[in-house]
């Protein structure tokens, strides 16, 4: 996958400032793929090559409040991908815009909440980044694109207005279908899926499994939120488990509120959780790409040992010379 445009900037600007210091900056030798040249570019005279596989963790940091912690240092992450730890090569904090997708839940179950979850999801965007792209994808036994990106509130509310509330519950493929268009279209390096549903997938043809691999590879941090008849305990218990494994395995958060009113300040808590993340990037020591799953683990350390960390769990090295996400 190539470089996040600021992080491979940052890198460019510290090569330029060595060389103007009369310092040749220090050249990092990248593994190729067979048959393909690594990049050299050339800065001032000397031979400034880039490795393009530069592993990007976004991780939110919390206090035993559950409040947000935005002060750390460098020193206070250490990385390990299988155990072996890893040396950071990209550090930062930062609100950088993003590409978002809205999957909101429009089956017949959520006739009576699609106003507040509307009410919700328009709050998440206000609490946003304002040059975020959002788009929409209405689904029930379908999925339906009824916004492309955009940061324009009235055409995302016009979307959320769509309401064909019948059928069965496919969040599982309307996730799918979200992944593939941040894949395709997204112009922003950072991304995100906020799901919102009610009730146990029903009616998807992918299963569970292959979504979770898929958004995984996509580097997409993906965020739940059920809404779930508790009554019908084990329908919800799967569906609590789903929604679960989708947001830890890519360093989102699920949540799973008792009152639909309760969604529009865990829309809000979201937007503030994805502005309020470290940037920390890494080359593996294993570079080999052979398509097997990397377990990434980040732990605090000194002072910050007892704040919690969340992230992604790993990613894909892929066998054709790509990373995962690429």
């Amino acid at each position: 996958m190539p470089l996040p445009n600021r992080v491979l900037l940052l890198l460019l600007l510290a090569a330029v400032g060595a060389w103007s210091q009369g310092q040749a900056p220090r050249q990092a030798t990248p593994q190729s793929a067979p048959g393909q040249k690594p990049s050299t570019p050339e800065v001032g005279g000397f031979i400034f090559r880039v490795d393009t596989r530069l592993v990007v963790l976004h991780a939110t940091v919390l206090d035993k409040n559950n409040h947000f912690v935005t002060n750390l240092q460098q020193s206070a992450f250490k990385v390990f991908e299988n155990n072996v730890e890893q040396s950071l090569k990209v550090f930062s904090r930062e609100d950088v815009p993003i590409s978002v997708g809205l999957v909101i839940d429009n089956s017949g179950s959520m006739r009576d909440k699609r106003e507040k979850v509307n009410a919700a999801a328009l709050a998440f965007v206000k609490a946003s980044n304002p040059a975020d792209e959002v788009f929409i994808v209405n689904f029930n036994d379908e999925a339906f694109l009824d916004q492309d990106y955009t940061s324009k509130q009235d055409l995302l509310q016009d979307a959320l207005k769509k309401v064909d509330q019948r059928g069965g519950t496919a969040f599982y493929d309307a996730l799918s279908m979200s992944v593939d268009h941040l894949r395709e279209k997204a112009k922003k390096d950072k991304k995100v899926l906020l799901l919102i549903t009610d009730g146990e997938d029903n009616a998807s043809m992918i299963t569970l499994e292959k979504l979770l691999r898929k958004v995984q590879e996509s580097e997409a941090a993906v965020f739940t939120v059920g809404l779930l008849n508790e009554e019908e305990r084990r329908a919800a218990r799967r569906t609590r488990r789903a929604l679960t494994s989708l947001a830890e395995a890519t360093g989102g958060a699920a949540f799973f509120p008792k009152q639909t009113s309760e969604v529009d300040e865990i829309a809000h808590r979201i937007a503030l959780d994805i502005r309020n993340q470290y940037v920390l990037g890494y080359t593996p020591t294993n570079d080999a790409q052979d398509g097997s799953f990397r377990a990434v683990r980040v732990t605090l350390v000194g002072a910050a040992k007892n704040y919690s960390i969340r992230t992604r769990t790993g990613y894909y090295a892929r066998a054709n010379g790509t990373r995962s996400g690429d």
